[in-house]
């Protein structure tokens, strides 16, 4: 797919190339989590990495911690804008099935919903406490993991953690802005 891609640099397509094949499974997973539509998880991936390529100038290490949060921020934009075009069209079922239907429309309409605007809460976070939360909260990272990951200490994790909570708690309440 991504064959036609053209680079100034060498070392940008070996870095572009890398972070393709080191975590698209990452980021279709976390699309997936969001759209809940394998098509629709790959279309997120596909153009995740097409705004990797635009701005594969901003990435230094491709291992770093802040890439890979880049990424997944990335990623997690393009699902949501994803969800959000589809939710906007609401499929017509013709088929005519005698079979009970079990599947509630408004109940899932409910959770995509709710996860979108969980999604934007987070999303909201200042990146340190954003990165320290999804690395928690979404990778099941203890506190010695993320410390490692991101360089910073354990105790430092747990006070940005402490931090996330309060600040999704603030706004949940409606008390506050991104400050």
């Amino acid at each position: 797919m991504f064959a036609l891609l053209t680079f100034a640099f060498d070392n940008d397509k070996d870095k572009f190339e890398y972070l393709y094949e080191k975590y698209k499974r990452l980021l279709y997973k976390k699309a997936l989590e969001i759209v809940k539509d394998h098509a629709l998880a790959e279309d997120a991936v596909a153009e995740s990495y097409m705004r990797v390529y635009k701005n594969i100038g901003k990435i230094g290490d491709p291992n770093s911690p802040q890439a890979v949060s880049y990424l997944i921020i990335i990623a997690k934009n393009v699902a949501i804008n994803i969800y959000n075009r589809q939710k906007r069209q609401i499929p017509v079922d013709i088929s005519e099935s005698n079979e009970a239907d079990t599947f509630n429309l408004e109940e899932e309409i409910l959770i995509k919903d709710a996860a979108a605007r969980a999604m934007a809460l987070v999303g909201s976070l200042k990146e340190e406490l954003r990165s320290v939360f999804l690395l928690k909260y979404a990778y099941d990272m203890n506190t010695r993991e993320i410390a490692t990951q991101l360089g910073i200490s354990e105790n430092n994790v747990t006070v940005r953690l402490h931090r996330a909570k309060a600040k999704l708690a603030k706004i949940t309440k409606g008390g506050g802005q991104n400050e």
